[in-house]
């Protein structure tokens, strides 16, 4: 599992600690029932605070990314994962939606705002 925390953002740690994993188990990067690295371990790997990791793990436990077992550690949650990632999808229409109403606002073709996402989907490779 890599995470890369950004200090020159105003995202707070155990945020960025939260949406990663949670972007990797919704994406499949990581499987239903795979361990997480202990809450210790990771804190040490990213030279960060045990109460901001924990955070992190409490707040994915909270949204049923992740579930505890006392003793053994963390492990992804199996349980509506395929829900979870129709939400997303649900989120990205209503998204796609919004933009095109403000394309169509600004007289913005079809065309032009598939080219406008082949732009920024380039960006976001290199």
């Amino acid at each position: 599992m890599e995470l890369i925390i950004r200090n020159s953002t105003n995202q707070p740690i155990y945020d960025q600690i939260y949406c990663q994993i949670k972007a990797q188990i919704l994406s499949g990067a990581l499987a239903p029932g795979e361990a997480l690295p202990s809450i210790r371990a990771l804190a040490k790997d990213l030279k960060i605070s045990v109460i901001t990791t924990k955070r992190a793990y409490d707040e994915l436990e909270a949204h049923g990314f992740i579930y505890t077992m006392a003793g053994k550690g963390c492990f992804v949650a199996d349980n509506n994962l395929e829900i979870l990632r129709e939400q997303r999808r649900q989120e990205l229409e209503t998204h796609l939606t919004a933009a095109l109403e403000l394309a169509k606002s600004c007289g913005l073709s079809r065309q032009d705002l598939k080219q406008m996402l082949d732009l920024l989907s380039e960006e976001e490779t290199t």
